[in-house]
């Protein structure tokens, strides 16, 4: 893959993307990669549970809706695309996974845990990329080819699994409408201000992994287990940490996961498994102290 400036990159962002959109030949991308994409305005995201994974937390079997989703998303830009994911890894599939993204041209932008405590232990392994959307797409699938990630797409479930959680309140409570997925309630909180990598605006926020992201997971009798990560920048990592903690909410990472982000960005994680209302009221408190979008 072509290596493109910095400088370039900030110059071509001022161009279309959605004339770079109808350049890409997005069926050619779904094939290289394997599977068809969530498309959300001009992003193609692509999803690879670990389904063949069980883990578990303090009791707690995730699932894969939860906290073991890889995901990569692509963005047109002028002359292709560029792209973002996590790629969630058990830490024997680091080394070989990270030697085939490597080879084919592939950055890593971070590696490291998103929970404590689970069994196994899995690990987390950020990447990103610039040029030939269907060479980006062969060579993602090549480096997950190196794990024992699933590569047949899972089949579509008939219907969703019930979450036993009254979701309205917790819509209520967290301020955006929630979204079933394999029997998880998921959130995406958007911050105000945009985000950009490499000179291009990661739109919409929730697709390219930079919207605050919440999951409750029903364990039964009105609770919840959740995960996820607060999308922060510098001056309000200690202020969520004390509004978490003093919320019964464990935070469990504090970390980046982009090189090139404006404004520069830190990622919280968190883990709780509490009465579902009380624990998105600590939420809620937390995402006070953010600049985020309120509905």
């Amino acid at each position: 893959m072509r290596a493109v400036p910095v400088l370039a990159i900030c110059a071509m962002a001022t161009i279309s993307s959605a004339a770079s959109a109808q350049e890409i030949d997005w069926k050619k991308v779904d094939e290289a990669i394997g599977r068809s994409a969530a498309v959300s305005g001009d992003v193609h995201r692509y999803g690879f549970p670990r389904t063949d994974l069980t883990v578990t937390l303090d009791g707690v079997t995730i699932k894969p809706a939860l906290a073991l989703g890889s995901w990569t998303a692509f963005k047109p830009m002028h002359g292709g695309a560029m792209v973002m994911g996590d790629l969630v890894l058990l830490e024997t599939e680091i080394n070989p996974v990270m030697a085939k993204l490597i080879e084919n041209g592939i950055d890593i932008t971070a590696v490291h845990n998103h929970v404590l405590r689970a069994n196994p232990l899995t690990f987390y392994m950020h990447i990103g990329g610039h040029g030939d959307p269907v060479k980006l797409a062969t060579a993602i699938r090549a480096g997950l080819a190196a794990s024992k990630t699933p590569l047949t797409p899972p089949a579509a479930p008939a219907s969703q699994p019930a979450i036993d959680l009254d979701t309205a309140q917790l819509d209520q409570i967290i301020g955006v409408k929630g979204q079933p997925n394999g029997g998880v309630y998921q959130f995406g909180v958007p911050r105000r201000d945009p985000v950009s990598e490499s000179g291009t605006q990661l739109s919409p926020a929730g697709p390219t992994g930079v919207a605050t992201a919440i999951g409750f997971q029903p364990t039964g009798g009105g609770k919840a287990a959740i995960t996820g990560d607060f999308v922060l920048t510098a001056d309000e990592v200690n202020p969520v940490i004390k509004a978490l903690r003093s919320n019964g909410i464990e935070v469990t990472a504090v970390h980046s996961h982009m090189l090139n982000e404006q404004p520069r960005l830190f990622f919280m994680h968190f883990w709780a498994n509490d009465d579902a209302v009380k624990l998105a009221k600590g939420l809620r408190a937390a995402i006070d102290k953010t600049a985020s979008a309120k509905s």
